[in-house]
């Protein structure tokens, strides 16, 4: 996972542009899975299931448990509730920065 001090919104992001990077999330989110059954469920192989798994492990967004013989992945909300609290503190920045254009505005 990148270190604490870096920015998570660019590194989720980048890893959610994938499709089914994408799709493995939201499956995830609605309960653990194992990367067979993700491959059951997705139209990719098993290979590619493991290789986008990775990389959402890697950015923080999913976790691997072991469950007997099987590792199931699990969502993590906590890096996506960060990389979005980063877009609301841009949004909240732009937001005053157009108050002030507007006011300026309907002062003239």
């Amino acid at each position: 996972m990148p270190s604490g001090d870096a920015p998570a919104a660019p590194v989720v992001f980048a890893a959610l542009a994938d499709d089914t990077r994408w799709d493995i999330l939201l499956r995830l989110g609605r309960s653990p899975a194992s990367a067979s059954a993700l491959a059951r469920e997705l139209p990719v192989s098993r290979q590619a299931i493991a290789k986008h798994l990775a990389v959402l492990q890697d950015v923080g967004l999913v976790t691997a448990e072991r469950a007997g013989r099987e590792v199931r992945f699990v969502a993590v909300g906590a890096r996506l509730s960060e990389a979005a609290a980063q877009l609301e503190r841009i949004a909240s920045g732009w937001d005053r920065r157009l108050a002030r254009i507007k006011m300026r505005a309907e002062a003239d």
